[in-house]
């Protein structure tokens, strides 16, 4: 634990990639498989499992510090993180030994042992953390106890993130593959390929799966020489810079021709490939996404189209639910990834297909290295003999003036936009250029100008910074600002507004309020959220634990990505990847939008 913690240290303290791939490669050198595969594990992405209830930890910790509540809220609130909270408050004591059994009847804590808890490696700690998941809440409170007092602030940190499943650490897969490989005398590129599954939470990691992976060997998985079913590493596209989109003639300076680029509809789905070889003398179909998590059981339907397929083949594409031939919203699918168990009824009601876009196997054949133009036409082929499945058209165009006028039609068409591919690119591993180039033409966002009216402080370093707001909108249009202005006073009174009648003598006219329906943390600048900060700590009404509740007074262009109805929710609209596009100086309170503009955006 000691060594895998100064190793979060290290990589916490530096935005530096080289000072990041030395740490990692320091690490790796000197730390046994055992220890190292739950490192690559974490560092690599994968989430470890929530073992005890984040009350508990709370409890626990102000139980040790000996504080009460309000004030340890108060220090997490300065904070903004439990892991670092709970590292500092809880005091430091004497080392002592702990041994545990497989379950909660057979824990013994020894207070007189004078064993480092430090030194006891990542592996044997990720085991003493699972078990805790199955005991009950007593006996996870005496274990957590004793681990506090056998390890220092930077252990407890890491122990908390690690039982509390919110374990990150900043550094990307593929910077982590780099050093992996380094490490081990091997291409980066061989190493992305024995990396992946990886991080599939059904496999937990071991030695021997670390041991494979840095071996010297040069059979890559994948291959029709290794017997698997692993997928590729997935190619990822880049974004296309906001100032190319609505100027075709930047797009012309910095993309070329448009003839040397194949233009595809970017759906809105899952990300996966389908991988169909044969085993051990037996055809086996996997689904794996882009998290490399293996979906093969939730998606029965692609399973049996796949057993159609010639062994030996990889599919990349996207799962996307399809109703009498058209492919529906994400918001039907989202709803069947929700369900656990998949019912006739739900089987029927978000049926699935899958919308190919890329051949990266043919019998048993690797194709990456084919430029996309021959992938493509070999992918044409293959699916010729298959109607069943989908192949992501090509959108014709003969300049960019073309594209630009078809992607103008992506929201009726259910789409989010345009994926640009050159012809002569390569299928690539992960987010870079050398091998080739993908890049997503996003639609500009739906927004509306809503206004703030409760806030929370961040995490990390922007904890004493309020960052995270949640807006409103009018229910109906105010009938002028002095409408407005009543609410709003009676919002600061904090009593209910009186009802008005219509101007033009229409009684049924609602009560005016603001209707609270989307949250937001992202989209603006440092010093913006500090000018923000200042607004809601001087316009503060009431306190709610950490969140605040305001006078309305900042009015927000709020962006999204897709906007659905959602019972769940009080205005009855649930909206995509919000964010803040600017803050409205300019536009009064009841200039703001409405519920019913939300509803037509709907359509």
């Amino acid at each position: 634990m000691q060594h895998f913690a100064q190793l979060y240290t290290r990589l916490d303290a530096t935005t530096s990639t080289n000072d990041k791939l030395a740490a990692m490669q320091a690490y790796f050198a000197v730390t046994p498989p055992e220890d190292a595969a739950w490192a690559l594990y974490f560092l690599a992405g994968g989430k470890p499992r929530q073992a005890v209830r984040t009350s508990q930890l709370k409890a626990l910790a102000r139980e040790a510090a000996g504080i009460e509540e309000w004030l340890f809220d108060e220090c997490y609130q300065a904070v903004g993180d439990l892991a670092e909270t709970i590292a500092y408050v809880v005091p430091n004591a004497p080392p002592q030994h702990v041994e545990m059994g497989a379950g909660s009847d057979n824990i013994s804590v020894d207070n007189t042992a004078t064993q480092d808890a430090q030194a006891v490696g990542l592996a044997q700690w990720m085991q003493r953390l699972s078990a805790l998941r199955g005991m009950d809440e007593q006996a996870q409170a005496v274990l957590i106890r004793s681990y506090w007092r056998a390890l220092d602030a930077q252990g407890r940190f890491l122990m908390v993130k690690l039982i509390g499943g919110g374990f990150r650490v900043g550094v990307s897969k593929l910077l982590v593959t780099r050093a992996l490989a380094a490490h081990a005398g091997l291409d980066a590129k061989v190493m992305a390929q024995r990396l992946m599954g990886y991080l599939d939470a059904k496999q937990q990691p071991s030695a021997a799966k670390y041991i494979a992976a840095c071996a010297e060997d040069t059979l890559v998985a994948g291959h029709s020489d290794v017997k698997n079913t692993l997928p590729y590493p997935f190619f990822l596209a880049h974004a296309l810079p906001p100032e190319h989109s609505a100027h075709t003639p930047a797009l012309q300076a910095q993309l070329g021709d448009v003839a040397q680029w194949q233009a595809e509809w970017k759906y809105d789905g899952i990300r996966a490939q389908i991988v169909k070889r044969t085993i051990d003398t037996t055809s086996q179909v996997a689904i794996w996404s882009r998290g490399e998590e293996l979906m093969t059981e939730r998606f029965p339907e692609i399973e049996a189209m796949a057993q159609s397929l010639p062994d030996g083949t990889v599919l990349d594409g996207e799962i996307l639910v399809v109703k009498d031939g058209q492919v529906a919203s994400f918001n039907l699918l989202q709803q069947r990834i929700g369900r656990k168990t998949l019912t006739k009824k739900v089987l029927a009601d978000a049926p699935v297909g899958f919308m190919a876009y890329d051949l990266l196997e043919l019998d048993g054949q690797d194709l990456r290295s084919q430029p996309q133009h021959a992938r493509r036409a070999a992918l044409a082929q293959l699916l010729a003999a298959h109607s069943q499945w989908l192949m992501s058209p090509v959108v014709p165009s003969t300049s960019w003036d073309d594209l630009a006028a078809a992607r103008t039609q992506s929201r009726a068409r259910g789409v989010e936009g345009l994926m640009l591919k050159r012809l002569d690119a390569a299928y690539g591993v992960g987010r870079t250029k050398a091998d080739g180039l993908w890049l997503k033409w996003k639609i500009d966002p739906l927004s509306v100008d809503c206004v703030l009216i409760y806030a929370q402080a961040g995490h990390g370093r922007r904890a004493s910074v309020y960052t995270d707001y949640t807006f409103a909108v009018w229910n109906r249009t105010p009938h002028d600002a002095a409408e407005a202005q009543v609410v709003i006073n009676a919002i600061q009174a904090r009593v209910p507004a009186p009802p008005l009648k219509s101007p033009l003598g229409d009684s049924s006219t609602a009560p005016l309020q603001l209707v609270a329906f989307a949250k937001a943390y992202s989209g603006l600048t440092d010093e913006e959220f500090k000018t923000v900060d200042a607004v809601i700590r001087k316009t503060t009404l009431e306190k709610f634990g950490p969140v605040r509740s305001v006078k309305p007074s900042l009015v927000f262009e709020l962006g999204f990505e897709g906007i659905n109805t959602s019972p769940r929710h009080k205005s009855g609209i649930a909206v995509r990847f919000p964010r803040m596009l600017r803050i409205r100086y300019d536009k009064p309170l009841h200039e703001a939008n409405t519920l019913e503009d939300l509803k037509l955006l709907l359509n």
